[in-house]
């Protein structure tokens, strides 16, 4: 089992808040009140804050809990999807090994690639010699055909190119989104673990410290 993990300096101010908490309990606060000198809150709490490291030991799994979905926050999402990566890449490895079949899915970014420029220039050339033919005022059909099949390419252009552009935007948009996601997800986990902690160190640290002071405490 692990060994109590100190609290850090920037949880102080949650350990602090958790010990007001603590004071203003009812039996906490009857139990003061007995006091005629009014000073037993303020000693109380003082004595609470040098013994910290006893306090909080009482929730340290808790606390561990609560420090690795603060590292994993911090990363951000990036880290689980290096983990992701080297978790598989002995699958990779191994499927690397084995002669793999070509994958259709493949081919249609190259070719969602290559189409727009292909049917662009072949627009441009069967334009450029229709409408030669046609001022040269050459007999017979070919310089309308010619001109017909340069427009028809350059639609195909123009269409493959919007959508290009559109499969490139809604990546884009399931990419942030995905990220979002998962950055959300670990802010639930981050609140949600500092919640669990916070509560054991007020009922198996905080609470019990006091009572045991305040039980050994006699007040004239």
């Amino acid at each position: 089992m692990a060994g109590p993990t100190h609290l850090r300096p920037e949880d102080r101010a949650d350990f602090e808040d958790v010990l007001r908490r603590a004071l203003s309990t009812t039996d906490i606060r009857t139990a003061l009140l007995a006091d005629p000198t009014s000073a037993a809150a303020t000693r109380l709490r003082a004595q609470a804050l040098r013994a910290v490291d006893e306090i909080t030991a009482a929730a340290s799994d808790e606390y561990r809990e609560y420090l690795a979905a603060r590292t994993v926050m911090e990363r951000g999402p990036q880290s689980r999807t290096t983990e992701d990566r080297g978790r598989q890449s002995g699958t990779t490895v191994e499927q690397g090994r084995q002669p793999q079949p070509a994958d259709p899915g493949a081919l249609l970014p190259a070719l969602a690639t290559l189409t727009p420029p292909i049917a662009a220039t072949a627009a441009a050339v069967l334009l450029v010699l229709g409408y030669s033919l046609r001022l040269a005022d050459a007999q017979g059909p070919m310089g309308g055909s010619l001109v017909t099949a340069g427009w028809v390419f350059a639609l195909i252009a123009a269409a493959s190119t919007l959508a290009g552009l559109t499969a490139l935007l809604c990546t884009a948009l399931r990419t942030r989104s995905g990220h979002g996601d998962r950055t959300s997800a670990s802010a639930r986990n981050l609140h949600h673990a500092r919640a669990r902690w916070q509560r054991a160190l007020l009922e198996r640290g905080v609470l019990p410290y006091l009572r045991r002071q305040l039980a050994a405490t006699r007040f004239d």
